[in-house]
């Protein structure tokens, strides 16, 4: 059976802009608890969600983190394993697993506000665009 969800990849800045701050990336947060998106994630990009919520810029204790995690993150992604390799970006070789997982993950899109993914705008398909753009579009 065919699904009529929109299968997204959420990069790291993307994400933490929509958890912890208002603005257009908080419109995500809301989306991807609906059945209409499904929000992929591999193990190597939850590590670096975590990572990046674990700054000390941000304050975070580790009970905010794990409700993150639980609450708003957790329950709504689509797990995804990640078996092919990319080496399209070369200034920031750990941007590639966004790509590896949107491929792995059959996505229709990732949303980005890295510059390194944004100006590829697409790869094998898969359309690399900006929250501004990926709401204004859905």
């Amino acid at each position: 059976m065919k699904s009529d969800a929109i299968r997204v990849v959420i990069d790291t800045n993307v994400f933490i802009s929509a958890v912890l701050f208002k603005g257009e990336s908080a419109k995500l947060l809301e989306l991807w608890k609906k059945p209409r998106l499904k929000f992929l994630i591999c193990k190597e990009v939850l590590e670096e969600y975590i990572k990046a919520l674990s700054y000390p810029k941000f304050k975070l204790s580790e009970e905010e983190i794990k409700y993150i995690l639980e609450e708003e993150l957790l329950p709504f992604i689509d797990p995804v394993n990640i078996t092919s390799e990319v080496d399209i970006i070369k200034e920031d070789n750990a941007d590639n697993k966004f790509i590896a997982l949107a491929i792995d993950g059959n996505a229709n899109c990732i949303i980005s506000g890295d510059a390194h993914l944004l100006k590829l705008k697409k790869f094998q398909g898969i359309g690399i665009v900006s929250v501004k753009e990926f709401l204004s579009r859905f």
